[in-house]
This record gives structure tokens, C-alpha cells and sequence, in this order.
């Protein structure tokens, strides 16, 4: 079988249908965000501010809250204990910032109670990273083998890429927790009125889509590696 037919295949279909699945979920949550960016909290707290505030309620001390350049890229970083907050969301005064924000400190609480799929998702990080890095070098390789060895190293390819696949799938839970957990901090403290609390839901639910979308997608370009090379065992 020729090499390209590898790369040029029926199969490559589920490679677009992620893309296009991971790109519908990124306009949606630019477009939700940018819509309800427009409508200013009532208490006109930034999202730092009202980071700050759920931080210190839950009794986190030695988290510090840092302005990162960018849109929307906002993170928590549980080995450097820092709440990173991007251009639209540190200064800004609205629901929609203030749920990003939000969010981001539910990972924070996360971490300082314990939370099991979050644990388990930093301690996957640096396998899905080498896993992901190895996969395909790995699956090349064994493709100039016609041998047990090419089998080999194709099959190893592609446990490598489940480990990225499981990094996903890992990953939900821990961002739909933080999402809950966000909805609930803003409305117990008041940082966020009743009639307020459905724009940052949609942001946030919006925002969750995203994390959907790379797990479908993962699980479609994993799909698309056991049709490939599935039966290439048989096929020697």
C-alpha cells in the first residue's frame, strides 16, 4: 500500500470533522464572550477584583493573581500557584470577565481541596505531552518496517495518542467543576446579581463547548489511526 494513501484516505474525513467541530466551538465562545463582554457588572468589580475576593473566601492566601497578555487566555497553574488573567478579562468590569475569572479560581479551589480528576490530570500532563510528541514520529517510522517491528512501533504510535485522548477526556470534568463552582462562589458572595448570573452562564457553558470539541476531536483522529493501521497486522 502506498505511503500517501496514509494521508490521503477516506479516513482523513474524521480529521475535518474535528476541525470543523473545534472551530465552530471557538467562534461560539469569542462571539458569547465579545457579546456579553458589553454588559458591566453591578458592583463594577474587575475580574481581578472579584478574583481576589473568591480567593480569599475560600482562604487561599498564596495564589497570586497576575495580568498575561492575550484573549482569553487565561490559566491557573497549580506548580506555580498563580492565577493568570488575559487582557480582556484582569481590568475589565464585566459579567463575562468576571465568570472567566471565576473560573479560573474554581481550579484554584480545586487544587487546594484535593479534587481527584484534577490531580489525575496533572499527573497525565507530561505522559499526554510525550505521547502526543512520539506518536506520529513513531507510526512513520514503522511504516518503512513490513515486519513485526513496523507493527510494533505503529501500535506504541498509537498508545501513545491515547494517552493525549485520555488527557482529554480527563479534562472535562475538571473544567465543568470549575465552571459550577465559579456559578456558585459569584452568586453566594454577591459579586454577581440574579438577573446577571445567566450572561456568564452562557459565557461558560460556551467556553466548555471548546473542551468538548478537542475531546471529539481527539477521539476522531484516534479513531481514524485504528481504521488506518488497525488490521495492518493482518495485512503482512
Amino acid at each position: 500500500m502506498p505511503y500517501f494513501y496514509y494521508y490521503w484516505d477516506p479516513t482523513y474525513i474524521l480529521v475535518i470533522i474535528g476541525a470543523v467541530i473545534c472551530m465552530i466551538a471557538s467562534a461560539r465562545v469569542k462571539s458569547t464572550y465579545n457579546k456579553y463582554s458589553q454588559y458591566r457588572s453591578m458592583t463594577g468589580m474587575t475580574g481581578a477584583q472579584a478574583a481576589e475576593r473568591i480567593l480569599n473566601s475560600a482562604g487561599i492566601y498564596d495564589v497570586s493573581i497576575r495580568h498575561v497578555s492575550g484573549n482569553l487566555t487565561d490559566n491557573y497553574n497549580p506548580m506555580k500557584k498563580t492565577l493568570n488573567l488575559s487582557d480582556t478579562v484582569y481590568g475589565s468590569t464585566s459579567v463575562a470577565a468576571i465568570g472567566v475569572a471565576a473560573h479560573e479560581c474554581g481550579h484554584a479551589i480545586q487544587h487546594q481541596k484535593g479534587y481527584v480528576p484534577l490531580t489525575l490530570r496533572s499527573a497525565i500532563v507530561p505522559v499526554a505531552n510525550i505521547g502526543s510528541t512520539l506518536a506520529w514520529p513513531l507510526i512513520v517510522i514503522g511504516l518503512f518496517f513490513t515486519s513485526s517491528t513496523g507493527s510494533f512501533l505503529i501500535n506504541l504510535g498509537i498508545i501513545c495518542f491515547s494517552f493525549a485522548v485520555i488527557f482529554q477526556l480527563v479534562t472535562l470534568p475538571v473544567e465543568f467543576n470549575a465552571s459550577s463552582r465559579a456559578l456558585k462562589t459569584v452568586e453566594q458572595l454577591g459579586i454577581l446579581g440574579d438577573s446577571e448570573l445567566p450572561y456568564t452562564k452562557k459565557v461558560l457553558s460556551a467556553a466548555a463547548l471548546t473542551y468538548v470539541a478537542s475531546a471529539a476531536a481527539a477521539i476522531l483522529q484516534l479513531l481514524r489511526l485504528v481504521l488506518l493501521f488497525g488490521g495492518r497486522d493482518r495485512d503482512d
